[in-house]
């Protein structure tokens, strides 16, 4: 059984609808978009959203620290460390696609012990936390759960864009793309949730930073899935950005060996 407070849970779930209060209005909106460093597109929504988890954060629990997007980290050396990121896919919400969802994570210590991915657009919410089964609640169905599918050859794979690759990164890419079923682009985090649901088998992405991925290792693992770097190594915060994830873990060593060359 997980070890994982209640009131830690509570505290995921309660910033995920305040963040939701702030996203909804502005979905499909006319926002104003400004470009930062990186060049993703960057709104109130992602700021206002993130300030909403903080506040929530630092009310309840003020010892712990927070690592966020858009304000970057606060107590990051603390041994409870939220990570946030109030719009992963933030191409997607300015486009008005219900792609994107907001990552709210908990790393005890550096290890990610609870994440939620929240879909505010259509109410769809996944939680895991470490030794306990992943939950999800959707208005569209599914269940939690990653499904057998032992081999690359009938796996569907997916990525949100063939343009994360650095050239180093793209041969390993097209390997595992050749040896699959299917690829299938765009997604985001959305498309860890749906591998937690059983629907795909792989995803493959590099530039990752810790708020992209530290919410949806309990959200796969829970499921039944595992998650690492392109060298099948636990993910940390000082991690490369190259991620894997699988639903069947048995895919795993053959997605590792074509990655890897």
């Amino acid at each position: 059984m997980s070890s994982i407070d209640q009131a830690f849970i509570q505290a995921a779930e309660d910033a995920a609808e305040a963040a939701g209060r702030v996203i909804r209005p502005l979905f499909r909106s006319a926002l104003l978009v400004e470009a930062k460093g990186d060049a993703s597109p960057v709104t109130e929504a992602d700021r206002n959203a993130e300030l909403a988890i903080r506040a929530l954060v630092r009310e309840r629990f003020p010892d712990h620290g927070i690592w966020g997007e858009e304000f970057g980290p606060e107590r990051a050396e603390a041994e409870w460390l939220w990570v946030l990121d109030p719009i992963d896919g933030t191409r997607a919400f300015v486009t008005g696609r219900p792609l994107f969802g907001t990552l709210i994570s908990l790393l005890h210590r550096g290890r990610p012990v609870l994440g939620l991915i929240d879909q505010p657009g259509i109410g769809e919410r996944w939680i895991g936390v470490a030794g306990e089964k992943t939950r999800f609640r959707s208005p569209l169905g599914g269940a939690p759960g990653c499904r057998p599918c032992a081999r690359l050859a009938e796996a569907e794979l997916s990525c949100t864009s063939p343009d994360m690759f650095e050239p180093a990164d793209r041969p390993g890419f097209e390997r595992l793309r050749g040896a699959a079923r299917r690829v299938t682009w765009g997604g985001d985090c959305y498309a860890y949730g749906l591998l937690a649901l059983g629907l795909v088998d792989v995803v493959a992405e590099c530039t990752m930073k810790p708020w992209d991925w530290a919410a949806l290792v309990p959200v796969v693992e829970g499921a039944g899935g595992r998650m690492t770097g392109w060298a099948g190594e636990p993910l940390t915060l000082e991690s490369d950005g190259r991620v894997l994830a699988v639903g069947d873990p048995a895919l795993l060593g053959e997605a590792v060996g074509l990655l890897q060359g």
